[in-house]
Protein backbone atom coordinates (compact mmCIF):
# COMPACT_ATOMS: atom_id res chain seq x y z
CA UNK A 1 0.00 0.00 0.00
CA UNK A 2 2.85 2.43 1.11
CA UNK A 3 4.70 1.75 -2.39
CA UNK A 4 1.38 2.76 -4.32
CA UNK A 5 0.61 5.78 -2.33
CA UNK A 6 4.20 7.17 -3.27
CA UNK A 7 3.95 5.95 -6.60
CA UNK A 8 0.65 7.94 -7.11
CA UNK A 9 2.29 11.00 -5.46
CA UNK A 10 5.58 10.56 -7.21
CA UNK A 11 3.99 10.28 -10.87
CA UNK A 12 1.95 13.23 -10.27
CA UNK A 13 5.04 15.27 -9.31
CA UNK A 14 6.97 13.89 -12.51
CA UNK A 15 3.66 14.83 -14.77
CA UNK A 16 3.62 18.51 -13.30
CA UNK A 17 7.94 18.68 -13.81
CA UNK A 18 7.26 17.61 -17.22
CA UNK A 19 4.59 19.92 -17.89
CA UNK A 20 6.58 22.76 -16.43
CA UNK A 21 9.54 22.18 -18.48
CA UNK A 22 8.12 21.26 -21.94
CA UNK A 23 5.96 24.59 -21.57
CA UNK A 24 8.87 26.98 -20.78
CA UNK A 25 10.93 25.24 -23.49
CA UNK A 26 8.18 25.01 -25.95
CA UNK A 27 6.34 29.06 -25.10
CA UNK A 28 10.39 30.54 -25.96
CA UNK A 29 10.62 28.74 -28.73
CA UNK A 30 7.74 30.47 -29.97
CA UNK A 31 8.07 33.78 -28.32
CA UNK A 32 11.70 34.17 -27.57
CA UNK A 33 10.14 37.03 -24.58
CA UNK A 34 11.36 36.20 -20.87
CA UNK A 35 8.39 37.63 -20.02
CA UNK A 36 6.50 34.62 -20.98
CA UNK A 37 8.45 32.19 -19.24
CA UNK A 38 7.85 34.44 -15.80
CA UNK A 39 4.10 34.17 -16.44
CA UNK A 40 4.25 30.42 -16.94
CA UNK A 41 6.06 29.98 -13.04
CA UNK A 42 3.40 32.48 -11.83
CA UNK A 43 -0.20 31.76 -13.38
CA UNK A 44 0.77 28.16 -11.36
CA UNK A 45 1.67 29.79 -8.14
CA UNK A 46 -0.98 32.57 -7.81
CA UNK A 47 -3.87 29.74 -7.42
CA UNK A 48 -1.90 27.80 -4.79
CA UNK A 49 -1.60 31.42 -2.38
CA UNK A 50 -4.97 32.25 -3.25
CA UNK A 51 -6.85 29.06 -2.51
CA UNK A 52 -5.14 27.18 0.06
CA UNK A 53 -8.09 28.62 2.68
CA UNK A 54 -11.22 26.97 0.53
CA UNK A 55 -8.40 23.84 -0.56
CA UNK A 56 -7.61 22.91 2.90
CA UNK A 57 -11.26 23.36 4.39
CA UNK A 58 -12.25 21.30 1.24
CA UNK A 59 -9.61 18.41 2.13
CA UNK A 60 -11.09 18.64 5.53
CA UNK A 61 -15.16 17.92 4.73
CA UNK A 62 -14.81 15.89 1.93
CA UNK A 63 -13.10 12.27 1.16
CA UNK A 64 -9.08 12.76 0.63
CA UNK A 65 -8.89 9.78 -1.47
CA UNK A 66 -11.51 10.94 -3.99
CA UNK A 67 -9.66 14.41 -3.78
CA UNK A 68 -6.68 13.20 -4.89
CA UNK A 69 -8.06 10.98 -7.10
CA UNK A 70 -9.81 13.23 -8.97
CA UNK A 71 -7.08 16.57 -8.75
CA UNK A 72 -4.66 13.60 -10.36
CA UNK A 73 -6.47 12.40 -13.03
CA UNK A 74 -7.41 15.90 -13.80
CA UNK A 75 -3.50 16.91 -14.11
CA UNK A 76 -3.95 14.22 -17.10
CA UNK A 77 -6.60 16.03 -18.70
CA UNK A 78 -4.97 19.44 -18.76
CA UNK A 79 -1.88 16.95 -20.44
CA UNK A 80 -4.55 16.40 -23.12
CA UNK A 81 -5.66 19.63 -23.41
CA UNK A 82 -2.08 20.62 -23.90
CA UNK A 83 -1.27 18.54 -26.37
CA UNK A 84 -4.10 20.03 -28.34
CA UNK A 85 -3.59 23.16 -27.77
CA UNK A 86 0.06 22.05 -28.99
CA UNK A 87 -0.93 20.40 -31.61
CA UNK A 88 -2.88 23.40 -32.85
CA UNK A 89 -0.60 26.07 -31.90
CA UNK A 90 -2.87 27.91 -29.98
CA UNK A 91 -2.38 31.36 -28.41
CA UNK A 92 -0.55 31.79 -25.48
CA UNK A 93 -3.31 32.90 -23.22
CA UNK A 94 -4.54 29.34 -24.04
CA UNK A 95 -1.40 27.28 -22.28
CA UNK A 96 -1.48 30.08 -19.46
CA UNK A 97 -5.10 28.88 -18.63
CA UNK A 98 -3.99 25.52 -18.59
CA UNK A 99 -1.70 25.98 -16.07
CA UNK A 100 -3.85 28.37 -13.73
CA UNK A 101 -6.14 25.02 -14.05
CA UNK A 102 -3.46 22.86 -12.77
CA UNK A 103 -2.02 25.16 -9.82
CA UNK A 104 -5.86 24.96 -9.09
CA UNK A 105 -4.96 21.01 -8.63
CA UNK A 106 -2.61 21.41 -7.19
CA UNK A 107 -3.79 23.89 -4.40
CA UNK A 108 -6.14 20.85 -3.85
CA UNK A 109 -3.86 17.65 -4.23
CA UNK A 110 -0.90 18.87 -2.30
CA UNK A 111 -3.55 18.67 1.47
CA UNK A 112 -5.52 15.86 0.61
CA UNK A 113 -2.50 13.25 -0.26
CA UNK A 114 -0.64 13.92 2.59
CA UNK A 115 -3.86 14.52 4.89
CA UNK A 116 -4.68 11.17 3.48
CA UNK A 117 -1.14 9.23 4.39
CA UNK A 118 -1.57 9.68 8.31
CA UNK A 119 -5.46 7.90 7.86
CA UNK A 120 -4.66 4.93 5.98
CA UNK A 121 -1.47 3.64 7.10
CA UNK A 122 0.19 2.44 11.05
CA UNK A 123 1.63 5.08 12.76
CA UNK A 124 4.41 3.08 13.14
CA UNK A 125 5.06 2.99 9.46
CA UNK A 126 5.13 6.80 8.93
CA UNK A 127 8.70 7.34 9.15
CA UNK A 128 9.17 4.73 6.20
CA UNK A 129 6.99 5.88 4.06
CA UNK A 130 7.94 9.10 4.17
CA UNK A 131 11.58 8.51 3.26
CA UNK A 132 10.89 6.58 0.50
CA UNK A 133 8.55 9.42 -0.28
CA UNK A 134 10.85 11.87 -0.22
CA UNK A 135 13.46 9.93 -1.93
CA UNK A 136 11.05 9.38 -5.24
CA UNK A 137 9.60 12.96 -5.24
CA UNK A 138 13.54 14.23 -5.53
CA UNK A 139 13.79 11.65 -8.58
CA UNK A 140 10.69 12.76 -9.86
CA UNK A 141 11.76 16.98 -9.79
CA UNK A 142 14.91 16.29 -11.32
CA UNK A 143 14.46 13.38 -13.83
CA UNK A 144 11.11 15.08 -14.80
CA UNK A 145 12.82 18.21 -16.66
CA UNK A 146 15.50 15.91 -17.91
CA UNK A 147 13.26 13.53 -19.12
CA UNK A 148 11.19 15.91 -21.06
CA UNK A 149 14.34 17.45 -22.23
CA UNK A 150 15.29 14.62 -24.19
CA UNK A 151 11.79 13.77 -25.16
CA UNK A 152 11.67 17.38 -27.25
CA UNK A 153 14.72 16.66 -28.77
CA UNK A 154 13.10 13.50 -31.07
CA UNK A 155 9.54 14.45 -30.31
CA UNK A 156 7.40 17.57 -30.90
CA UNK A 157 5.75 19.17 -27.69
CA UNK A 158 2.50 17.61 -28.42
CA UNK A 159 3.77 14.26 -27.94
CA UNK A 160 5.34 15.16 -24.59
CA UNK A 161 2.00 16.59 -23.53
CA UNK A 162 0.24 13.36 -24.51
CA UNK A 163 2.61 11.17 -22.25
CA UNK A 164 2.04 13.16 -19.34
CA UNK A 165 -1.61 12.77 -19.92
CA UNK A 166 -1.16 9.08 -19.32
CA UNK A 167 0.87 9.50 -16.25
CA UNK A 168 -1.62 11.47 -14.33
CA UNK A 169 -4.61 8.96 -15.25
CA UNK A 170 -1.88 6.39 -14.11
CA UNK A 171 -2.10 8.27 -10.70
CA UNK A 172 -5.26 8.76 -10.25
CA UNK A 173 -5.80 5.33 -11.04
CA UNK A 174 -3.07 4.19 -7.88
CA UNK A 175 -4.78 6.83 -5.53
CA UNK A 176 -8.22 4.86 -6.40
CA UNK A 177 -6.86 1.34 -5.29
CA UNK A 178 -6.10 2.81 -1.64
CA UNK A 179 -8.27 2.15 0.87
CA UNK A 180 -10.70 4.69 1.99
CA UNK A 181 -9.45 6.45 4.49
CA UNK A 182 -10.78 6.23 8.27
CA UNK A 183 -13.28 8.11 9.96
CA UNK A 184 -12.90 11.13 11.06
CA UNK A 185 -14.00 11.17 14.86
CA UNK A 186 -14.15 13.93 17.68
CA UNK A 187 -13.63 17.16 16.09
CA UNK A 188 -14.89 19.80 17.96
CA UNK A 189 -17.55 21.68 15.74
CA UNK A 190 -16.22 24.91 16.09
CA UNK A 191 -13.14 23.64 14.56
CA UNK A 192 -15.25 22.66 11.79
CA UNK A 193 -16.20 25.33 10.63
CA UNK A 194 -12.87 27.88 11.28
CA UNK A 195 -10.95 28.33 8.16
CA UNK A 196 -8.01 29.80 10.42
CA UNK A 197 -7.98 26.12 12.27
CA UNK A 198 -4.86 25.15 10.39
CA UNK A 199 -2.67 28.47 10.95
CA UNK A 200 -3.78 29.00 14.56
CA UNK A 201 -2.53 25.00 15.16
CA UNK A 202 0.75 26.03 13.52
CA UNK A 203 1.53 28.87 15.36
CA UNK A 204 0.50 27.49 18.89
CA UNK A 205 2.24 23.87 18.41
CA UNK A 206 5.80 24.08 20.57
CA UNK A 207 7.06 21.64 17.91
CA UNK A 208 5.21 21.80 14.52
CA UNK A 209 6.31 26.06 14.25
CA UNK A 210 10.21 25.57 14.90
CA UNK A 211 10.25 22.80 13.09
CA UNK A 212 8.94 24.79 10.00
CA UNK A 213 10.79 27.55 10.63
CA UNK A 214 13.90 25.58 10.29
CA UNK A 215 12.63 24.02 7.03
CA UNK A 216 11.55 27.35 5.49
CA UNK A 217 14.86 29.23 6.28
CA UNK A 218 17.09 26.91 5.40
CA UNK A 219 15.42 26.57 1.85
CA UNK A 220 14.99 30.20 1.92
CA UNK A 221 18.96 31.33 2.38
CA UNK A 222 21.31 27.70 1.92
CA UNK A 223 19.66 26.42 -0.96
CA UNK A 224 22.29 26.79 -3.71
CA UNK A 225 20.10 24.88 -6.51
CA UNK A 226 19.44 27.99 -8.67
CA UNK A 227 23.17 29.02 -8.50
CA UNK A 228 24.38 25.52 -9.79
CA UNK A 229 24.51 26.91 -13.26
CA UNK A 230 26.77 29.87 -12.26
CA UNK A 231 28.81 27.30 -9.97
CA UNK A 232 29.68 25.17 -12.52
CA UNK A 233 30.21 28.02 -15.04
CA UNK A 234 32.19 30.66 -13.25
CA UNK A 235 33.41 28.74 -10.08
CA UNK A 236 34.27 25.21 -11.54
CA UNK A 237 34.50 25.82 -15.11
CA UNK A 238 33.02 22.30 -15.74
CA UNK A 239 30.56 23.37 -18.54
CA UNK A 240 27.24 21.30 -19.18
CA UNK A 241 28.32 18.22 -18.07
CA UNK A 242 29.74 19.10 -15.00
CA UNK A 243 26.34 20.85 -14.08
CA UNK A 244 24.50 17.98 -14.73
CA UNK A 245 26.99 16.43 -12.13
CA UNK A 246 26.20 18.81 -9.51
CA UNK A 247 22.06 19.00 -10.31
CA UNK A 248 22.26 15.04 -9.97
CA UNK A 249 23.97 15.08 -6.94
CA UNK A 250 21.62 16.58 -4.08
CA UNK A 251 18.91 14.08 -5.21
CA UNK A 252 21.73 11.33 -5.08
CA UNK A 253 22.46 12.20 -1.34
CA UNK A 254 18.39 12.25 -0.43
CA UNK A 255 17.69 8.63 -2.14
CA UNK A 256 20.93 7.10 -0.40
CA UNK A 257 20.11 8.72 3.01
CA UNK A 258 16.39 7.15 2.22
CA UNK A 259 18.16 3.27 1.89
CA UNK A 260 20.66 3.82 4.98
CA UNK A 261 18.19 5.88 7.09
CA UNK A 262 15.84 2.46 6.73
CA UNK A 263 18.43 0.49 8.52
CA UNK A 264 18.86 2.89 11.40
CA UNK A 265 17.19 2.88 14.33
CA UNK A 266 14.67 5.81 15.62
CA UNK A 267 16.26 9.13 17.02
CA UNK A 268 15.74 8.99 20.36
CA UNK A 269 16.04 12.66 20.29
CA UNK A 270 14.20 13.50 16.70
CA UNK A 271 13.84 17.57 17.36
CA UNK A 272 18.28 17.60 18.23
CA UNK A 273 18.79 15.79 15.52
CA UNK A 274 16.73 18.32 13.85
CA UNK A 275 18.52 21.17 14.66
CA UNK A 276 21.72 19.32 13.98
CA UNK A 277 20.83 18.48 10.35
CA UNK A 278 19.95 21.88 9.55
CA UNK A 279 23.10 23.09 11.48
CA UNK A 280 25.46 20.61 9.37
CA UNK A 281 23.23 21.89 5.70
CA UNK A 282 24.17 25.77 6.60
CA UNK A 283 27.84 24.34 7.03
CA UNK A 284 28.04 22.19 3.88
CA UNK A 285 26.85 25.04 2.08
CA UNK A 286 29.26 27.13 3.37
CA UNK A 287 31.24 24.84 2.09
CA UNK A 288 30.37 24.52 -1.02
CA UNK A 289 30.65 28.41 -1.90
CA UNK A 290 34.34 27.96 -0.77
CA UNK A 291 35.62 24.88 -2.84
CA UNK A 292 37.06 24.94 -6.05
CA UNK A 293 37.39 21.30 -6.74
CA UNK A 294 34.24 19.38 -8.52
CA UNK A 295 34.77 16.17 -6.46
CA UNK A 296 34.51 18.14 -3.17
CA UNK A 297 31.02 20.13 -4.32
CA UNK A 298 29.11 17.26 -5.86
CA UNK A 299 30.95 15.56 -2.21
CA UNK A 300 29.50 18.66 -0.05
CA UNK A 301 25.90 18.29 -2.53
CA UNK A 302 25.61 14.87 -1.95
CA UNK A 303 25.59 15.61 2.16
CA UNK A 304 23.42 18.31 1.61
CA UNK A 305 21.04 15.56 0.11
CA UNK A 306 21.23 13.51 2.99
CA UNK A 307 20.44 15.76 5.42
CA UNK A 308 17.55 17.20 3.89
CA UNK A 309 15.91 14.12 3.44
CA UNK A 310 16.51 13.54 7.11
CA UNK A 311 14.97 16.59 7.80
CA UNK A 312 12.26 16.32 5.87
CA UNK A 313 11.23 13.12 7.28
CA UNK A 314 11.41 14.29 10.68
CA UNK A 315 9.46 16.81 9.35
CA UNK A 316 6.44 15.33 7.33
CA UNK A 317 6.25 12.58 10.83
CA UNK A 318 5.64 14.93 13.08
CA UNK A 319 3.11 16.96 11.33
CA UNK A 320 1.35 13.53 10.52
CA UNK A 321 1.67 12.65 14.16
CA UNK A 322 0.63 15.87 15.91
CA UNK A 323 -2.24 17.35 14.01
CA UNK A 324 -5.35 16.05 15.02
CA UNK A 325 -7.28 14.49 12.19
CA UNK A 326 -10.11 16.96 11.48
CA UNK A 327 -7.79 20.11 10.85
CA UNK A 328 -5.45 18.33 8.74
CA UNK A 329 -6.37 19.30 5.77
CA UNK A 330 -6.07 22.79 6.44
CA UNK A 331 -2.99 21.94 8.21
CA UNK A 332 -1.65 20.66 4.97
CA UNK A 333 -2.84 23.85 2.66
CA UNK A 334 -0.71 25.93 5.04
CA UNK A 335 2.17 24.04 5.19
CA UNK A 336 2.49 23.48 1.32
CA UNK A 337 2.32 27.29 0.80
CA UNK A 338 4.99 27.62 3.89
CA UNK A 339 7.57 25.56 1.95
CA UNK A 340 6.52 25.82 -1.55
CA UNK A 341 6.74 29.53 -1.24
CA UNK A 342 10.15 29.29 0.45
CA UNK A 343 11.57 27.22 -2.66
CA UNK A 344 10.38 30.54 -5.08
CA UNK A 345 11.63 32.70 -2.11
CA UNK A 346 14.82 31.01 -2.03
CA UNK A 347 15.43 31.09 -5.64
CA UNK A 348 14.72 34.74 -6.12
CA UNK A 349 16.99 35.33 -2.91
CA UNK A 350 19.82 33.35 -4.47
CA UNK A 351 19.57 35.69 -7.51
CA UNK A 352 19.14 38.95 -6.07
CA UNK A 353 21.70 37.93 -3.33
CA UNK A 354 24.41 36.91 -6.22
CA UNK A 355 23.30 39.92 -7.95
CA UNK A 356 24.63 42.26 -5.39
CA UNK A 357 27.17 40.46 -3.77
CA UNK A 358 28.41 38.10 -6.51
CA UNK A 359 28.10 34.30 -5.93
CA UNK A 360 30.35 32.85 -3.75
CA UNK A 361 29.79 35.68 -0.85
CA UNK A 362 25.76 34.98 -1.80
CA UNK A 363 26.04 31.27 -0.95
CA UNK A 364 28.75 31.36 2.22
CA UNK A 365 26.21 34.26 3.49
CA UNK A 366 23.16 32.04 2.86
CA UNK A 367 24.95 29.11 4.77
CA UNK A 368 26.20 31.28 7.75
CA UNK A 369 22.25 32.59 8.04
CA UNK A 370 20.88 29.17 8.02
CA UNK A 371 22.90 28.08 10.85
CA UNK A 372 22.60 31.00 12.50
CA UNK A 373 18.39 30.45 12.48
CA UNK A 374 19.28 26.98 13.97
CA UNK A 375 20.52 28.65 17.13
CA UNK A 376 17.96 31.48 17.11
CA UNK A 377 15.35 28.60 16.97
CA UNK A 378 17.10 26.20 19.67
CA UNK A 379 16.66 29.05 22.15
CA UNK A 380 13.33 30.19 21.14
CA UNK A 381 11.59 26.81 21.47
CA UNK A 382 13.44 24.57 23.56
CA UNK A 383 10.65 21.86 23.42
CA UNK A 384 11.55 20.80 20.52
CA UNK A 385 15.31 19.62 21.20
CA UNK A 386 13.22 17.56 24.10
CA UNK A 387 10.73 16.29 21.66
CA UNK A 388 10.59 12.72 22.60
CA UNK A 389 11.21 9.66 19.64
CA UNK A 390 8.07 10.21 17.13
CA UNK A 391 6.81 7.26 17.97
CA UNK A 392 5.75 8.42 20.96
CA UNK A 393 3.81 11.81 19.71
CA UNK A 394 0.08 12.32 20.04
CA UNK A 395 -2.16 14.65 18.36
CA UNK A 396 -1.73 17.75 20.20
CA UNK A 397 -5.05 19.67 21.41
Amino acid sequence: MIFRFVGARALNTFGRAVISATVLWELYARTGDPLVLAGVGLVQVIPVVLLFVPSGALVDRADRRQLATAAATLTGVIGIGLAVASALHAPIAVYLGLLLLLGCCTSIHAPSASSLLPMIIAREELPRANRILSSFSEVSQISGPALAGIALAAFDAQWVYAFVAITGIASGILYRSLPAPRAIEGAPENARRDWRAGVRFIFKSPLLLPALTLDMFAVLFAGVTALLPAIATDILHVGPVGYGILRASQSTGAVAMAIIGGRLPAWQRPGRVLLIVVALFGLATIGIGLSRSLPLTVLLLVACGALDNISVVIRLTLEQLVVPDYIRGRVGAVHFVFIGMSNELGAAESGIAAELLGVVPAIVAGGALATIVVGIVALKWSALAKMPPLAQLTPEA
